[in-house]
């Protein structure tokens, strides 16, 4: 059975730091494009970042240059290190993977990965 955990949320005042972590069992950690999206409320899931089984990362948004996505294949986990952060990054972050012959699936965040973890929550106070 595949599962995504994630881990680290929290409440932190801007300008301070959070790293999430996302543990993944189930399927070949290695090989898998893995994800961090984000759903603030109100609003639709975003992807933040994603990392392919390379270690090759991008960004999305106005989180770049901010926050940092890393993955440890031995330990099995990703993580998404955050700085300086602000109000507008309160949100439930996701984490996801994209399993090569696995079709995506809308839930619980939107269609961006195979599998979602059940998320984890991120406040920043001003």
């Amino acid at each position: 059975e595949v599962e995504l955990v994630e881990s680290g949320g929290g409440s932190a005042q801007a300008g301070g730091s959070l790293r999430l972590s996302c543990l993944g069992s189930g399927f070949d950690f290695a090989d898998a494009r893995l994800v961090w999206y984000r759903q603030r409320p109100g609003n639709e899931c975003e992807e933040v970042s994603r990392i392919w089984s390379g270690g090759k990362t991008m960004s999305f948004g106005a989180v770049k240059g901010r926050f940092t996505m890393s993955r440890d294949n031995a330990k099995r986990t990703v993580y998404l290190q955050m700085n300086n952060l602000r109000p507008e990054d309160s949100a439930t972050y996701y984490c996801g993977a994209d399993i090569f012959g696995v079709p995506y699936t809308s839930e619980p965040c939107t269609d961006g990965a195979s599998y979602w973890g059940k998320g984890t929550r991120v406040t920043i106070s001003s």
